[in-house]
């Protein structure tokens, strides 16, 4: 599969680009920036062609990989469904449900395949704790606590104006969302507050009458550092497994989603509707701090 990469910040670096790469099944044709010195950079690394016109890559590819901002990609993304291009979108795929739904009518009309990239779901351990989950069942509620900083010395993300400005219910929120929405299933009621230095609770109730509690930061104390999630019900306590950082394998499996999907497979459970739904929650979380009310989907 000829693929086309948007986007060179350090996500593109980090994971799209290397494991777009090596993977023996596809061939990594071009890349594309808003910096075109930095495009031809990342291009020259790894053996593409740097792009100057967006439209111009996306003729020139079987599928696109984007790593760029939700409002940027989310145009992008468009553009490229409705030229019958394959996508391979990070979280979340926009900022607005009304963007997001976009994308996947057009990608039902070309009758494209899209994968939304959640990291830590793309890990083996991950997926199969879920499935361990999901089939003991009974779960009354799950808590996840993702607390970091983009803002210290060295971290690479710290640059970046999205991410100020939409902080970690945007940013880690998508994550935390991606991991409960398989074992509880929907939401059909959201509550959020925000407080000081980003810190923002999230209350979910799911149709099933289970509760889900997020609690999100990219800019906490560093003493308040944690990644903690758990189910809780019936069954006890489970935990999420920590899983070692690495991108570059995760990416890999997402491509080979979208490999098989786009060759007659079935659908990945990580799909544009998939990712839509996730929007649908965190933005309904943002309306609900903004009005101070809670918020039904």
């Amino acid at each position: 599969m000829r693929f086309g990469l948007f986007g060179t910040g350090p996500w593109a670096h980090q994971a799209h680009a290397p494991a777009l790469a090596a993977h023996p099944d596809v061939e990594l044709v071009g890349v594309w920036g808003r910096d075109p010195a930095k495009a031809a950079a990342l291009a020259a690394e790894h053996g593409a062609q740097p792009y100057a016109e967006i439209d111009a890559l996306i003729a020139d590819v079987d599928a696109i990989a984007v790593a760029l901002p939700p409002d940027v990609q989310a145009d992008i993304a468009l553009r490229a469904a409705r030229a019958g291009k394959h996508l391979l979108l990070d979280k979340p795929i926009a900022f607005t449900t009304e963007a997001a739904a976009g994308i996947v009518a057009a990608a039902a009309e070309r009758e494209v395949a899209g994968v939304v990239f959640f990291t830590r779901r793309f890990m083996p351990q991950i997926q199969q704790f879920i499935d361990e989950v999901r089939e003991a069942g009974g779960w009354l509620e799950a808590r996840i606590d993702h607390l970091g900083s983009i803002f210290q010395p060295g971290n690479p993300f710290g640059a970046s104006a999205w991410r100020k400005e939409s902080g970690g219910l945007w940013d880690v929120g998508p994550h935390a969302v991606a991991l409960i929405l398989p074992v509880l299933g929907r939401v059909e009621q959201v509550t959020a507050l925000a407080g000081d230095r980003d810190m923002t609770h999230v209350l979910l109730r799911h149709t099933g009458g289970a509760v889900s509690t997020l609690t999100l930061s990219v800019d906490a104390p560093a003493a308040l550092e944690r990644e903690d999630a758990a189910f809780f019900g019936e069954s006890g306590v489970a935990t999420v497994p920590a899983v070692p950082w690495l991108p570059v394998e995760a990416f890999g499996r997402a491509v080979d989603a979208l490999l098989t999907a786009s060759n007659g497979g079935p659908a990945p459970a990580l799909d544009l509707t998939f990712g839509a739904e996730v929007v649908a929650i965190l933005a309904a979380a943002g309306e609900s701090i903004s009005t101070g009310r809670t918020v039904t989907l």
